[in-house]
């Protein structure tokens, strides 16, 4: 197998026809933190190119009063979230130690260099300006490789 392929080992101590233990809402949070981190850098993400649009007159008056009603509704659902599990919202932002941290800080504005970059602001900029990723994947388990796939993805704010 290539040093770069996933392996999985098998999960023979789950057993996933049983009911899950009962356990308390702060630790199922582990799994609500991870998606809601996922939804927010989405959402940003979104944030930061609607943004762009409208800066450069791509987007109508009505396109952008849908845009901003959407991002403010989704940001209170993950506020929402975030209560029901008991979340502080800032532990979304994961620090990434020299990489920096997922989400950016106060006053990030699309376009604009910060003194501490994200990976958000690394994302913006990729889609902004576009980028084509190839690779190649193989999974499998037990040392047999049982998924061969070539991928070529375009990621681009832009149509293609």
């Amino acid at each position: 197998m290539n040093p770069t392929s996933l392996q999985v080992a098998p999960a023979s101590d789950l057993n996933f026809s049983e009911a899950p233990q009962k356990s308390s809402q702060k630790s199922q949070a582990g799994l609500a933190t991870l998606l809601l981190t996922v939804i927010e850098l989405i959402r940003q993400l979104m944030e930061a190119q609607v943004i762009r649009r409208m800066e450069s007159e791509q987007l109508s008056e009505a396109d952008l009063d849908r845009a901003s009603d959407s991002l403010r509704k989704l940001e209170e659902q993950v506020v929402q979230l975030c209560k029901v599990f008991e979340v502080d919202p800032a532990d979304l932002n994961i620090n990434l130690g020299e990489i920096g941290t997922l989400l950016p800080g106060n006053g990030y504005y699309p376009g604009q260099k910060s003194a501490s970059p994200s990976i958000l602001e690394l994302l913006d900029r990729l889609l902004h300006t576009g980028v084509v990723l190839q690779g190649e994947l193989d999974l499998g388990l037990a040392q047999i490789n049982l998924i061969h796939a070539k991928l070529q993805l375009v990621l681009t704010s832009q149509p293609v």
